[in-house]
């Protein structure tokens, strides 16, 4: 299934690692990370997503 919303979502999307074929696909994004124990890129500030360090702890800290 195609997703309707890519090159919106991609106005938004600030995940820096480029050869992800998930960039856009929000619903695929997030499972993904789901089943790693981690969060994706939109739920972090720039700088956190540069390390791409996507855990919950990483989360916690840059919101606390």
């Amino acid at each position: 299934m195609e997703c309707p919303q890519i090159e919106k979502n991609m106005e938004i999307c600030n995940c820096t690692y480029e050869p992800c074929p998930r960039k856009g696909k929000c619903c695929e994004c997030i499972a993904f990370h789901r089943r790693s124990n981690q969060l994706p890129a939109c739920f972090f500030s720039a700088e956190t997503e540069k390390t791409y360090d996507r855990s919950f702890a990483a989360f916690i800290r840059e919101n606390s």
